[in-house]
């Protein structure tokens, strides 16, 4: 199973992103997504995340402006950003849950994608 994040760039202060997260292998079901970010200097932070039991959190900082979202039929999850700020300036990791097929049945894994650079400057 890989992961490959993808989307992220520069924009301006108020502007929109979306980033997305395809997994590719031999994927039975993603199970959840998580999206993180790390800042220059900090410590990895959840963001945004669909669990097991479905439904979506959100961290205080992004709530109203990060929507999280999946295509099961594509194995992708992606995080739409609008109304971005500088301090939402950071490398963005996806983290998916996984179902996968082996040749001794299911198993199932965490992966992290390879991560992708949000810059928010005028």
């Amino acid at each position: 199973v890989q992961l490959q994040a993808s989307g992220g760039g520069l924009v301006q202060p108020g502007g929109s992103l979306r980033l997305s997260c395809a997994a590719s292998g031999s994927i039975f079901r993603i199970n959840a997504v998580g999206w993180y970010r790390q800042a220059p200097g900090k410590q990895r932070e959840l963001v945004a995340a669909i669990p097991r039991g479905g439904g979506t959190n959100y961290a205080d900082s992004v709530k109203g402006r990060f929507t999280i979202s999946r295509d099961n039929t594509k194995n992708t999850a992606y995080l739409q950003m609008n109304s971005l700020k500088p301090e939402d300036t950071a490398v963005y990791y996806c983290n998916v849950d996984i179902t996968f097929r082996t040749s001794g049945g299911l198993e199932i894994n965490y992966y992290w994608g390879q991560g992708t650079l949000v810059t928010v400057s005028s």
